[in-house]
């Protein structure tokens, strides 16, 4: 089965299985060092007949964890597997790009269980790597078959917030703590040329778009295939849209009338990234109708205008570029927002 590197895709898969009566267990990578080509939290879920859907590495281990995982699945055992650059089973498996990898695998009989996790989130799974006991974790409740402390239900709350899974130390234990959180989602107003070199690149970078025109001419499917298309003015869409912590809002259009109206929503709402078209001159311009509409300084400041980062950019792929970068850079705290 062909790999599919999005988290969901695997849990989704590993629900059919089960629901087709299947056996099935879980790979996760719960630790990284160097170079390695998956980050943790990468999944790969296998069932009884061999069949895979996911990667925990570029392919070189994959073939390693698959008999591990059909070990699992037949015993019952949960496994922690290391593979590195100076193990001779990592230059076995093909480990040869000079990162090590830490693989927990465990068999996945609760179907329920998996579905909360695909269809709940924000959520965190907490797993304790030494006794294999797990306990779920969301902004506002715990259950399970730990015992957190309130310390460490904070430090699992932040991990959620910084959408990185990771490893915590609970005094001798140590607790993997797994993220799922809702998909990224860019709302971006006009649908010009520049939207349609970004709305590729976004979605290739796991976010979901969503462009707003109410220009027919302009968000034809046409222009625009493959993608989430609304033709109602922006502060009627955006209302409907709901901006959140994990949606990133561009706006294109270079005109007050569509831009500002979609701007003062983002504003209001937990946007981690607004970014807006146009030079200097026309961003005093937008800051003077925004005081007037009442938004002060700690409003301006969550602003990226001139949109997009300084590379030179000059046609509206490049500038798609430096736009979709700066989202990135926002999103992993490498810029403020």
């Amino acid at each position: 089965m062909a790999d599919a590197p999005n988290t969901n895709d695997v849990l989704e898969q590993a629900v059919n299985w089960l629901s087709a009566g299947k056996k099935v267990a879980l790979a996760t990578v719960i630790g990284t060092w160097g170079s390695s080509p998956r980050p943790v939290g990468s999944q790969l879920a296998v069932d009884d007949a061999g069949e895979f859907v996911g990667s925990v590495s570029g392919g070189c281990i994959e073939g390693s964890v698959i008999g591990e995982a059909l070990a699992s699945i037949e015993d019952g055992e949960n496994r922690i597997l290391d593979f590195g650059v100076t193990d001779e089973q990592a230059w076995e498996v093909g480990l040869a790009c000079g990162g090590d990898v830490k693989v927990l695998v465990e068999r996945a009989d609760d179907k329920a269980d998996l579905d909360r996790l695909t269809n709940q989130r924000p959520v965190a799974t907490v797993t304790d790597l030494a006794s294999g006991k797990r306990s779920t974790v969301t902004p506002t409740e715990d259950s399970g078959e730990l015992s957190l402390s309130a310390e460490m239900l904070e430090g699992v709350r932040q991990t959620l917030l910084d959408d990185r899974s990771k490893t915590l130390d609970d005094g001798d234990n140590k607790l993997f703590v797994q993220v799922f959180n809702p998909p990224l989602r860019c709302a971006i107003i006009g649908a010009v040329h520049i939207s349609q070199a970004l709305v590729p690149m976004a979605q290739i970078a796991g976010f979901d778009v969503t462009v707003i025109d109410p220009r027919g001419s302009f968000a034809t499917e046409a222009r625009f295939p493959d993608v989430t298309m609304s033709d109602e003015w922006p502060d009627d869409a955006m209302k409907d849209f709901k901006p959140d912590t994990r949606t990133a809002v561009v706006t294109l259009t270079h005109d007050p009338k569509l831009d500002d109206p979609a701007l003062e929503i983002a504003l209001k709402s937990g946007a981690f990234y607004i970014g807006c078209l146009g030079s200097r001159r026309t961003h005093a311009s937008r800051l003077e109708r925004l005081t007037e509409a009442g938004f002060g300084e700690a409003d301006f400041a969550r602003i990226h205008a001139p949109i997009g980062l300084d590379l030179g950019a000059t046609s509206p792929a490049e500038i798609a570029v430096t736009i979709l970068a700066e989202m990135v850079a926002v999103k992993h705290g490498k810029l403020e927002s």
